[in-house]
């Protein structure tokens, strides 16, 4: 599976928060996950599937020797009478987000290659990062055509946001509930 060639390669700005609501969202899923990375594999599968309610998450992979993929699941495509399922491996990356008093620690082409190299024909791959996906791994992905989806820090807010999670409170919330 190849994708279509799409030339979209966001910059570092455009992957981070533009809204201090964002902003504050971000930082308190990387405060609550920074100590534990493992947890934040559950939390990006979910965020994931708050995207489309067509991804099915099959597996949460065991923390170790989960051959590079933390999460397994399929999208459905057609009629759920008639289904057919694209798979998708899924990784997690919680890193830290920039602020006022860091630059973000960036994911880079070391791990989109470790994506892209556990991706089989007709799979596809999800990479979701606290942080952001750094320019050379970006265009490494658009120019090569992989079939790639890439979510950042500035994403997963807007997808918290847009599930009803607008408020630092209500992610808190979110986070309590042992969904995270």
């Amino acid at each position: 599976m190849t994708s279509e060639p799409t030339k979209v390669i966001r910059t570092e700005s455009e992957q981070t928060p533009d809204t201090p609501l964002k902003a504050a969202i971000l930082e308190r899923v990387w405060a609550h996950f920074k100590d534990s990375p493992l947890a934040f594999e559950s939390f990006a599968a979910r965020v994931y599937q708050l995207t489309d309610r067509r991804v099915i998450i099959d597996e949460i992979t065991r923390g170790s020797v989960d051959g590079g993929r933390d999460v397994i699941g399929r999208y459905l495509l057609g009629l759920s009478a008639d289904p057919v399922y694209a798979e998708f491996a899924l990784e997690a990356k919680c890193y830290r987000p920039s602020s006022a008093d860091a630059p973000a620690n960036t994911v880079g082409v070391r791990e989109v290659a470790r994506l892209i190299s556990r991706i089989r024909h007709r799979q596809f791959g999800v990479l979701v990062t606290t942080s952001v996906i750094a320019r050379q791994a970006y265009t490494e992905v658009r120019d090569d055509r992989h079939p790639i989806v890439l979510i950042s820090g500035r994403d997963i807010a807007e997808i918290l946001i847009q599930a009803g999670y607008g408020s630092v409170e209500r992610v808190g919330e979110l986070l309590g509930e042992g969904l995270a």
